[in-house]
């Protein structure tokens, strides 16, 4: 008996940490989302992800739909310095953090060292998970400027690579360990 009462307080104290949230939805709310430096102010249904919002109404197009069940990483984007899939976060979630895509990385013309080394290495085939890779390994290079093979195997570890280019994208991120360690 002492059990079950312990567990109905449990859930009755879980029930009113909700009273003071405010239930939105389902029409549009308005959104403000900080992405590549830039304030951006939407109305947007609640239900909209964070894919879907940087692709379809800001127009930034390197995060890639593919599985919409975060299990591919093609979708990955950094939110306050950390990977995450925005294919499984609503944009209302993301209100408060500082979202980076792959456009706000580097540019053609002056590419981040991660970016230099997947050209130089062939660390790409079709292309398509690329901007995820470089996403995690960049959040993995802010953290820790020379990791070893086995930190960067496991940063890579949420994106998949259908065409088979993980050696190509590990020597990618060798070289740029190396380079972090003799500076």
């Amino acid at each position: 008996m002492a059990g079950a009462l312990a567990k109905v307080a449990a859930a009755a104290g879980s029930v009113e940490a909700f009273d003071g949230q405010k239930p939105v939805g389902p029409q549009p709310v308005q959104l403000v989302l900080q992405v590549n430096g830039k304030r951006h102010e939407l109305e947007v249904e609640p239900r909209v992800t964070l894919l879907d919002l940087l692709r379809n109404r800001l127009q930034l197009t390197g995060p890639k739909e593919v599985c919409d069940r975060a299990t591919c990483g093609a979708c990955t984007v950094l939110a306050d310095g950390q990977p995450i899939y925005s294919c499984m976060k609503l944009g209302l979630e993301m209100q408060d953090h500082e979202i980076t895509t792959i456009e706000g990385l580097g540019s053609p013309a002056s590419l981040t060292a991660i970016q230099q080394a997947f050209v130089e290495c062939d660390a790409l085939m079709c292309g398509y998970c690329t901007p995820g890779f470089v996403m995690s390994l960049t959040a993995l290079f802010n953290a820790n400027k020379s990791p070893d093979l086995n930190e960067i195997k496991k940063a890579c570890s949420g994106n998949l690579c259908r065409c088979g280019a993980y050696p190509h994208v590990f020597k990618a991120a060798e070289r740029v360990a190396a380079a972090g360690a003799s500076s």
